[in-house]
């Protein structure tokens, strides 16, 4: 899983609430067992005509999604089934935080899982970061997860909560089960004590 610790990139918006995981990645593609190529197919049935030409007025195919890296979306991202494939395509094509009021638990969890920072901002601030981005496009957002904060670039900012576990694997760069093997000399170590315990009693 890629390290997150700071990130600086300007900002997509797609400001569209309730955005299912069918809708980020139509289940036609979850055959892939792998993240190859899963960025193609990001919003598949939104940014392709029937014969596969990109809609020129779609989010991710105008030029303010070029280098982008922080999606700015709606309302309850990621709502639908729990499909991994989700945050699989989302970072396949650049994205590493999506900000927005709220996400469903099972995308969220999935998102921290494959090195995806979701940010939750009340409406508030979502209003502010929205007429900022529109007002100044093109300008930048940094993103620091060790003071867990966020700074648009003569704009907002503020903080964000996260679960510390998904923080420590995040700015480590493991998934859950590399932050275990991080511990494997004292796994072995415990194992090899308990093992010579057990054969002297």
């Amino acid at each position: 899983m890629a390290q997150f610790t700071t990130l600086t990139s300007r900002v997509l918006l797609l400001l569209v609430n309730d955005i299912d995981t069918d809708q980020i990645i139509p289940a036609r593609f979850l055959k892939a067992t792998d993240k190859s190529g899963m960025g193609d197919h990001l919003f598949a049935d939104w940014r392709y005509e029937s014969d596969g030409t990109p809609k020129k007025d779609f989010a991710l195919n105008t030029p303010a999604a070029k280098g982008a890296s922080i999606l700015l979306a709606g309302d309850n991202f990621g709502c639908g089934s729990s499909r991994e494939h989700a945050p699989w395509a989302l970072t396949a094509f650049g994205f590493r935080a999506v900000i927005s009021t709220s996400f469903a638990d099972i995308f969220k969890n999935n998102a921290l899982k494959n090195g995806l920072l979701p940010i939750t901002v009340d409406v508030p601030m979502h209003q502010r970061l929205v007429e900022h981005f529109k007002r100044s496009a093109g300008s930048t957002m940094t993103i620091d997860l060790q003071a867990q904060s966020f700074n648009a670039d003569g704009g907002p900012h503020g903080t964000f909560a996260i679960d510390p576990f998904a923080r420590t694997c995040l700015l480590n760069g493991v998934d859950e089960l590399g932050y275990i093997l991080r511990f494997e000399p004292q796994i072995r170590a415990f194992e090899e004590h308990r093992g010579y315990a057990g054969g002297a009693t």
